[in-house]
């Protein structure tokens, strides 16, 4: 499956952005999907994940609250709807596939990566 992300910007602390990552080339319902973010001289690290459905979603602690993950499984689309964005956020994002029906965290269970989006948030 091929992933594009898209969505990102600059915006001010306390604002909003919504990022959408398109899939092509695969059956979108077939997979789990996951935001990642990596800051510069970070490692990259897990934001958000979300099963083949929508029923299961997970978030790391540094986001949960303020994050919301969701997809539309007939437009082929994964969401990360970010509010109450901190300068803390800014990073590049990243959406990722992973292959099955069973929710996962870890960068190593996804196998197919988007480019990545800049989101800046300034202070």
């Amino acid at each position: 499956v091929q992933l594009q992300a898209s969505g990102g910007g600059l915006v001010q602390a306390g604002g909003s952005l919504r990022l959408s990552c398109a899939a092509s080339g695969g059956t979108f319902s077939n997979y789990v999907m996951g935001w990642f973010r990596q800051a510069p001289g970070k490692e990259r690290e897990f934001v958000a994940a979300i099963n083949w459905n929508g029923g299961s979603k997970y978030y790391s602690d540094s986001v949960k609250g303020r994050f919301t993950i969701s997809r539309d499984n007939a437009k082929n689309t994964l969401y990360l709807q970010m509010n109450s964005l901190k300068p803390e956020d800014t990073a590049v994002y990243y959406c990722a596939a992973k292959g099955g029906r069973f929710a996962a965290t870890r960068e190593a269970d996804f196998g197919s990566w988007g480019q990545g989006t800049q989101v800046t948030v300034s202070s």
